[in-house]
């Protein structure tokens, strides 16, 4: 039997949705699918080469994470944007994410050591864009800070905090990527993660928690200005 016969005979309709509620939120997220924009099942279905109940499946989904929101007699759309919702947002990130990085410290262990030493030294290594002149995403050194901003919480033994953080960090993700063009020029991100990850090293909770949420309240500042506040 041809390989790619084996792979569609393995695949489950539940696998199916999974991969059609994956697609479709890294989109929502990365605002590839504009905040607002209404999601027509034809053009679902066609762009991501699915049956209508798995994109219905998605969409529910996405619903209730509030990336979607639905809408009497008027379909699904991509949940706006709201200036009042980012201010949320980041505060309560602030006040998780802070609890969560205090409790990383304080049970530090050498291997959380070791590896947030490792996942910073990749972080700083990769360049934010493919191009030095202007900006031009890369997946890579998205991937590794969000490694790094993980284990920066990741070693506080609760992981329904690290849960709900790391919902957070997904739904502010959306606003990060509408605004990143301009965050690339106006920033030096690497030094404000070199001196959390120093403070988190040296055990300096205080000094690494403060840091750490005034790294988020700038990125909002950004946005902010950005969305035209």
């Amino acid at each position: 039997m041809h390989q790619d016969t084996i792979e569609k005979s393995a695949e489950t309709p539940a696998t199916r949705a999974t991969g059609i509620y994956e697609r479709l939120r890294a989109d929502i997220l990365s605002a590839e699918l504009e905040p607002g924009r209404k999601l027509q099942l034809r053009f679902l279905t066609e762009h991501y080469g699915s049956g209508q109940t798995p994109i219905r499946e998605a969409l529910n989904r996405l619903a209730s994470e509030e990336l979607v929101i639905g809408k009497e007699q008027r379909g699904f759309f991509v949940k706006p944007i709201s200036l009042d919702e980012l201010q949320e947002l980041t505060k309560t990130r602030c006040w998780v994410e802070g609890i969560a990085l205090s409790e990383s410290i304080q049970r530090a262990t050498a291997d959380w050591e070791e590896a947030l030493l490792i996942a910073h030294h990749r972080l700083d290594r990769t360049p934010r864009s493919l191009d030095p002149e202007t900006f031009k995403d890369n997946p890579e050194w998205e991937r590794h800070h969000r490694r790094f901003h993980a284990l920066l919480i990741g070693n506080c033994g609760s992981k329904p905090l690290i849960g709900f953080c790391e919902q957070l960090a997904d739904r502010l993700y959306r606003y990060r990527a509408l605004s990143i063009r301009k965050a690339f020029r106006v920033r030096k991100v690497s030094d404000e993660h070199a001196q959390i990850f120093k403070a988190a090293i040296e055990r300096r909770t205080e000094d690494a928690v403060a840091l750490l949420q005034n790294h988020y309240r700038r990125t909002a500042d950004i946005i902010r200005a950005d969305l035209g506040e």
